[in-house]
């Protein structure tokens, strides 16, 4: 089941037909921990609507955290050991990549977030900004993954190549997430197989595509999950973007009015526009 947070309302998209919910708040709704046996429930006795109408959908977060775990693929491991290498820190995401630990950090709160045909953002004072396309986790607040999105964690990465403390910097500013179109409910993980694409088009033609796939990713989506809330709470439930394998090569930077197209089947795609 689909669940999209519109400007009409909290839509359901079940078996082909899609239904207006009856939910006081978005919060309220998505922070159930039987939501997809509730969700079940309300929509065999809603009744259905006409249709989804793209241009209204809103990204799918209510009063939630965004967070990110960095080097999951060992595409990402190698681009970031080459950015940084300059600054004496490739060694660190080599570390990161094999440790027990992994790396996460925090990406946006609601008000940095956009959804589907909204302007991403890129930093005025970078010259090497790219998006990362990653499989987005919804956890409930007891720490279930409930739903799954499309995550673009915009990145700059001159500027945390300079340094790797720089990476706040590089990666959290004003509209640098989008999430959507929507947030997918399930009660059993994807399948490895299931394909993560890119695509960037410039002018009308593609200036950059790429695929992987979640066999790919090194850590498991739960082991994400249990470091992020150990001595964390997160009383609206949180989003976490797993990582990205996919990665531009190193001569390509996004330019103002760059449409970035991420696809994973399941879930649907999330269109952007750099602007």
């Amino acid at each position: 089941m689909k669940l999209y947070r519109s400007r009409h309302g909290i839509l359901a998209e079940h078996a082909g037909r899609v239904y207006v919910l009856n939910a006081s708040s978005w919060d309220h709704l998505v922070t159930r921990e039987d939501l997809s046996d509730y969700l079940n429930r309300v929509t065999g006795a809603a009744q259905p609507v006409e249709t989804l109408v793209p241009q209204d959908l809103l990204p799918p977060i209510g009063s939630q955290e965004v967070w990110a775990a960095g080097v999951t693929y060992y595409r990402s491991r190698n681009a970031r050991m080459e950015e940084s290498k300059g600054a004496g820190g490739g060694d660190f995401y080599d570390r990161v990549y094999h440790a027990t630990r992994p790396e996460l950090f925090f990406k946006a709160m609601p008000h940095r977030v956009v959804g589907p045909d909204a302007k991403v953002a890129i930093r005025d004072d970078a010259s090497w900004s790219v998006p990362e396309p990653e499989l987005t986790l919804f956890v409930t607040p007891g720490g279930k993954i409930a739903g799954y999105t499309i995550g673009n964690d915009m990145s700059s990465r001159d500027i945390e190549g300079e340094n790797p403390l720089y990476l706040p910097q590089a990666k959290v500013y004003d509209r640098s997430c989008a999430l959507g179109p929507c947030l997918l409910i399930a009660d059993e993980p994807l399948s490895a197989a299931t394909e993560i694409a890119l695509e960037i088009r410039r002018g009308g033609a593609a200036a950059f595509s790429g695929a992987t796939t979640l066999k790919e990713m090194k850590r498991k989506p739960e082991e994400l999950v249990e470091y992020l809330y150990r001595s964390n709470s997160f009383p609206h439930g949180s989003f976490l973007l797993t990582g990205t394998g996919i990665v531009p090569p190193d001569s390509f930077t996004l330019q103002l009015g760059d449409e970035i197209r991420i696809t994973i089947p399941p879930i649907g795609t999330l269109a952007n526009v750099v602007g």
